[in-house]
């Protein structure tokens, strides 16, 4: 059987690592739907700073007609239009224009996370994914974009139905694409709705800021503004989820590690660090398309080809690092690919990274004595976006926040 077919083969959702070492015996592999595989860790990074790789899959030799009613967000673009819708977003989000964005939130994730974990209190055993590791980083996405709490749960439903017709593999793709376009249509409906009423009467939240800015460069249009906003919506949460879901599940399994972290909270810095090389909660990106005939690793690539970057595998590669199959507190100089690279390295990393480590911290700090119910436990579908689709866990308390 073909290796990243055992991958994706919803059996090996638990632990997909076990093939990553013969699908790294060939650096860059033809697959059966034509598309190219790169799975080394010198590879990866390499076609993620090449400007002959596209992440605009209309580039693709086979694309389909493009459909107007779904203009692509900025990770489906190349520079410069990527760079410039890049920056118009940025702008309300992080340096240089909007440097606390992350950390005036701050106050607001810790409070959110006291609420959630008090909640676990007078029971032993809840699912940290239904009750922590999904409401925190929904609530932080939706307030920070403006997104009305009481729509959380049918936009979050919707960005499942994206989510989960994402990966690699060309051969049921229009079948999938065909899925996630009607999903992404009505998102963006919504979208387009709340866009237009921030236009009118702008708020104090990053829509609001999309909708008005007008500088130098210009702005969005409002179809820009939509299709950025679904991205956020959707990058913003269902990778941290993924992240949080992981990281626990991986303290759980290690009794000494849970101790050392409630010793010194200091180390969730580099544990966050480490679950992004060891757990990503994104395994693979499936949209590059290659420009030009490219040469790597002696397998030319031809143009017009899709290329599927095994992220997952390339920082496990042991080429990079030593003993990657090891979770390594200590490990010196961790690079990692759990953000991507290049122009398209992940637009909210601060933000993830700061939701994890308070999640994470205050779970360790405050659930007395947890342990896992189920190992493993039961996954999402989808192998890119991987994670436990639930991680119930038993314990003896709540320690007061």
């Amino acid at each position: 059987m073909n290796v990243l077919k055992q991958i994706l083969d919803p059996a090996a959702r638990a632990d997909p690592y076990r093939f990553f070492g013969a699908l790294r015996e060939s650096p860059v592999t033809l697959q059966d739907d034509g598309s190219y595989l790169v799975s080394t860790y010198r590879e990866i990074v390499a076609l993620l700073h090449d400007p002959r790789i596209s992440s605009d899959r209309r580039n693709l030799d086979s694309a389909a007609p493009h459909d107007p009613d779904l203009d692509p967000s900025f990770i489906g673009l190349d520079p410069p239009e990527h760079d410039r819708l890049r920056h118009l977003a940025m702008r309300h989000f992080g340096p240089p224009h909007s440097p606390g964005t992350v950390e005036r939130l701050r106050p607001k994730m810790l409070g959110l996370t006291t609420s959630l974990i008090d909640a676990l209190a007078g029971r032993n055993r809840a699912d940290l994914v239904d009750e922590v590791a999904y409401p925190l980083p929904v609530a932080v996405i939706c307030a920070l974009l403006g997104v009305p709490e009481e729509d959380e749960p049918r936009f979050h439903a919707l960005a499942d139905e994206v989510v989960e017709t994402l990966g690699p593999g060309e051969e049921d793709r229009a079948e999938r694409e065909r899925a996630r376009r009607a999903a992404s249509m009505e998102l963006s409906r919504y979208l387009a709705g709340l866009a237009e009423a921030r236009g009118r009467e702008p708020r104090d939240d990053m829509l609001s800021g999309l909708m008005t800015y007008r500088g130098p460069e210009g702005g969005m249009t409002q179809d820009e503004v939509v299709a950025t906003s679904v991205l956020l919506l959707i990058a913003g949460h269902e990778t941290t989820i993924n992240l949080i879901a992981n990281g626990m599940l991986t303290f759980l399994r290690r009794p000494e590690l849970l101790e050392l972290l409630r010793e010194d909270p200091d180390l969730i810095i580099p544990a966050v660090e480490e679950l992004l090389r060891y757990e990503p909660p994104v395994q693979f990106v499936s949209s590059r398309v290659a420009l030009d005939d490219i040469t790597i690793a002696d397998t030319t690539i031809p143009a017009g080809a899709p290329v599927v970057l095994a992220m997952a595998a390339g920082s496990r590669d042991p080429g990079h690092v030593a003993r990657p199959d090891e979770f390594d507190l200590d490990r010196p100089r961790n690079e990692h690919l759990g953000f991507g690279g290049g122009v398209h390295y992940c637009f909210g990393a601060p933000l993830a990274r700061t939701e994890a480590q308070i999640v994470l911290n205050e779970l360790v700090r405050r659930l007395d004595n947890p342990r896992l119910v189920a190992d493993p436990p039961p996954y999402r579908p989808s192998a890119v976006l991987r994670g436990p689709r639930h991680l119930v866990v038993e314990y003896d308390g709540v320690a007061p926040a």
